[in-house]
């Protein structure tokens, strides 16, 4: 049977048990994500079902973002509308009130323009996520429906071992939408990069990770870089040691750093590498990662490597560890850090990250769309 027949095939089951089950548009997707279908694909899928996509209104009203599945000359677009989430942070609208008739005001000299502020932006952070099954197509499926600008990882994006056979399955089926340029199998990928990964130690195991450096279109040497969202600077750091512009504070790839933060005009700096400087999972904490991020000029630190969600506050600096996207889930350590606001480990989820000039707000998420923590800056 050829590759058209089998995903027409696996399209039709979709459809079926989404018409038979009454099937949601979150459950939708997971299960087509789960079938291996591209995105164009399940679109069709959520037609056939008539899970309608948002309205224009809706649109315009910022409750959903500027995502769109990649066209296809053969399936249908269709939007992905973000569900309401339980206790989810949402602005709150003024009251309309009729204004009463006013005569012209006379003409008066043009102010001087203020300063245009960096338009918002809200992405997904998922760590430790990139092992092919059900759990990790859950993730993707719950990240989908957030219809995120841009998704950032904490590593180990690619089990057991960062090979070129496995690295298309492990990331390219659940998050091929937001990969560009997209070469796998996976459907069309996106039109440009939103998917900004970081070296795990598993993405190290192959020997020098060019798997994951001919994968990706990453800015910089790929291992380490930094790139500008709106309002937010990421810094995307390689903690594996053996990295060749090394892993301790005063190494090249530090110094870099610490330039980098110093120049930043953003208003927000995120730093996202895999070793957590403070956790009180499994693996325990990274001492050679304890850099001086909030004295550089860093506001919130990602991590991964356990596969927990916790939330530490050190130095002055928020640090989270992420590494629920799809791995095995770890039992809590021996030792809980000082610091530790929150830990959890008994489900997975990510991140949705909102930012404007004002504010930072995070909440992680499980797959089930229970949220467990909720924090802003």
């Amino acid at each position: 049977m050829r590759d058209d027949d089998h995903s027409l095939e696996r399209l039709a089951r979709l459809i079926e048990a989404g018409l038979g089950e009454r099937l949601g548009r979150r459950e939708l997707i997971r299960r087509g994500l789960a079938l291996g279908l591209a995105m164009p694909a399940i679109g069709a899928a959520l037609a056939a079902c008539g899970v309608e996509p948002p309205t224009r209104s809706e649109a315009v009203a910022g409750r959903i973002s500027r995502w769109q599945p990649t066209p296809s000359a053969n399936v249908p677009q269709v939007a992905p509308s973000p569900p309401p989430l339980s206790g989810s942070f949402q602005p709150a609208k003024a009251p309309t009130r009729p204004v009463a008739a006013q005569p012209p005001p006379a003409p008066t000299r043009a102010p001087t323009a203020a300063p245009t502020a960096s338009p918002g932006t809200r992405f997904a952070v998922i760590g430790d996520y990139g092992m092919e099954g059900e759990p990790m197509a859950a993730v993707a499926a719950l990240v989908a429906s957030w219809a995120p600008d841009f998704v950032v990882t904490t590593g180990d994006n690619n089990y057991p071992d960062g090979s070129a056979e496995t690295i298309d399955r492990n990331i390219g089926q659940g998050y091929s939408q937001f990969i560009g340029p997209y070469r796998g199998a996976f459907g069309q990928g996106a039109s440009e990069n939103r998917f900004w990964p970081v070296l795990g130690n598993h993405d190290w195991v192959v020997g020098y990770p060019e798997p994951y450096l001919s994968y990706f279109s990453l800015p910089g040497n790929g291992r380490y870089y930094s790139l500008v969202r709106g309002p937010v600077q990421l810094f995307a750091i390689d903690s594996m040691p053996g990295e060749p512009d090394g892993w301790t504070i005063d190494s090249v790839q530090a110094l870099w750093l610490q330039a980098e933060l110093a120049a930043s005009t953003a208003r927000w700096k995120l730093v996202a590498f895999h070793h957590p400087p403070y956790s009180s999972g499994h693996h325990g904490s990274s001492d050679w990662m304890r850099w001086p991020f909030a004295e550089w000029g860093a506001q919130l630190v990602l991590s991964g490597h356990d596969h927990t969600y916790e939330r530490v506050q050190r130095d002055g600096i928020t640090y989270v560890v992420n590494g629920l996207g799809g791995a095995a889930r770890y039992a809590r350590g021996f030792n809980a850090v000082e610091g530790s606001q929150i830990f959890f480990n008994a489900e997975h989820g990510a991140m949705l990250v909102e930012a404007d000039s004002a504010s930072l707000h995070v909440r992680f998420v499980t797959r089930s769309e229970q949220q467990i923590d909720e924090f802003s800056l």
